[in-house]
């Protein structure tokens, strides 16, 4: 991460993302995305932010670059991780394991921009992630939908490879006007992975929150 906070797990699934959906625009996108800045980790607040600025402008291309963004970065992550891990948590019962992929889910947002944090809570396999300085909902006006499409994407995808499966919505959005960005996660299968069915003890643990 550089010292305007932004990480290159974001920028580089931002790259990847346009080149496969968006090919014919990825010389214009790397006026600002340049693949030395790419490298060096030099990409800042100003060239991101005019990166999304104009994907927005792509009108639904935007959406599907943002989730294909989305994907790389949590694989990223997971590739990232020591074999040890993954091997670890995926060997983890339900509930167990879905804690510990929250926790993952939750760093994996510090490192795409450090103004970012993510607040979790589950209940009964139904979870709510609170996203706080999410870039992506950074607009001087109001628009119609959601902008939160990359992190949904990341989560419901980090969940998937670690055999969660979950659908996740955007429930309100700072770029919609609300006061927050909300997103709900609803797990298809709950009955072994919700948090009544872990040990009272456990549940607690369930109940994610941003680290100080």
């Amino acid at each position: 991460m550089n010292d305007a906070g932004v990480g290159r797990l974001l920028v580089a699934s931002l790259h990847q993302g346009i080149a496969d959906l968006l090919p014919s625009r990825l010389e214009f996108y790397e006026s600002w995305l340049n693949p030395a800045g790419l490298r060096e980790g030099r990409i800042g607040l100003a060239p991101l932010a005019a990166v999304l600025s104009f994907l927005r402008q792509e009108g639904e291309a935007y959406r599907l670059v943002a989730a294909r963004a989305g994907e790389y970065s949590a694989e990223w992550t997971v590739a990232e991780l020591p074999a040890f891990e993954r091997t670890l948590v995926r060997a983890m019962p339900d509930a167990m394991r879905l804690r510990l992929v929250t926790r993952i889910a939750r760093r994996m947002v510090r490192q795409t921009y450090g103004g970012s944090r993510a607040l979790v809570r589950w209940r009964s396999g139904r979870g709510s992630v609170d996203l706080r300085g999410s870039i992506f909902c950074e607009v001087r006006d109001s628009v119609e939908q959601p902008l939160c499409e990359f992190y949904a994407s990341a989560i419901r995808r980090l969940m998937h490879l670690f055999n969660i499966q979950v659908e996740v919505g955007t429930d309100r959005c700072r770029a919609t006007g609300a006061g927050q960005c909300l997103m709900s996660v609803h797990i298809r299968n709950p009955a072994s992975t919700s948090a009544q069915s872990a040990p009272a003890d456990k549940q607690a643990g369930l109940h994610e929150g941003v680290e100080r």
